[in-house]
């Protein structure tokens, strides 16, 4: 008796919901959340700079020994990077899907035009490449010294002045947090909705959260290269 060869290999729940728009959403959802929790603390972080030289060079050597003795130097900064890297990757990744996902359910020869998005949901999808270039650049900048030319190792009191001091620098920055603004603007909202915390009661409040949230961000990531521009912090 010839045995019968089994093709019909359902998939399994976590391939199901990630080829799902839900799930993919939930997963730009999630990862948001993960890197605007990033944000809110490199923010605190940034602001000890008004604390003077010796402050903020002790909070940067701070972050490389989280966890001694049990960690190694550096380990748990090591950690904190590879998860924000899962969650950059996850998020673009989505992002990328569901945008050529929606060019395809959309009819052609459709006459008709689409209800006008806000400004902030109409430059998602540009905000993310600015941002995704921004990364790049700061890492390059402030992480490894590679396209800062005074860059001094162990000196990042310094370092922070000395690229804020030219107006490329400072314009780069600028920019790239009002992407950033724009982008959790429109995306912590739009999360709240995904993962179930929005209705019709609370849509209001959540949207007047979400701003809120967007220029407190704004100001206090703008307030440093402001602050060496005038002289405050030098």
């Amino acid at each position: 008796m010839a045995l019968a060869t089994r093709t019909d290999k359902r998939p399994s729940m976590t391939r199901t919901l990630w080829d799902s728009t839900v799930g993919k959403k939930t997963v730009m959802a999630v990862s948001g959340l993960i890197m605007l929790s990033y944000l809110v603390a490199h923010m605190m972080g940034n602001l000890k700079i008004f604390f003077g030289a010796g402050q903020f060079n002790a909070y940067a050597h701070w972050l490389r020994t989280i966890g001694e003795p049990f960690l190694h130097y550096e380990w748990a900064l090591w950690l904190i990077r590879v998860v924000l890297v899962a969650a950059v990757v996850g998020h673009a990744v989505c992002a990328y899907q569901l945008s050529r996902r929606d060019l395809r359910a959309r009819p052609q020869g459709y006459v008709h035009k689409r209800a006008r998005a806000g400004y902030a949901t109409r430059t998602m999808r540009w905000g993310g490449v600015i941002l995704a270039l921004f990364i790049l650049w700061h890492i390059l900048d402030l992480t490894t010294g590679t396209v800062h030319p005074g860059f001094r190792p162990g000196h990042p009191y310094q370092n922070v002045v000395d690229t804020f001091s030219t107006w490329y620098g400072n314009a780069i920055y600028i920019v790239a947090v009002g992407a950033l603004a724009l982008h959790v603007q429109h995306g912590l909202w739009s999360a709240a909705q995904t993962l179930g915390a929005g209705n019709a009661r609370r849509d209001r409040a959540l949207k007047a959260l979400a701003n809120l949230f967007a220029v407190l961000l704004f100001a206090g990531f703008v307030s440093v290269p402001v602050a060496v521009m005038t002289k405050v912090v030098s």
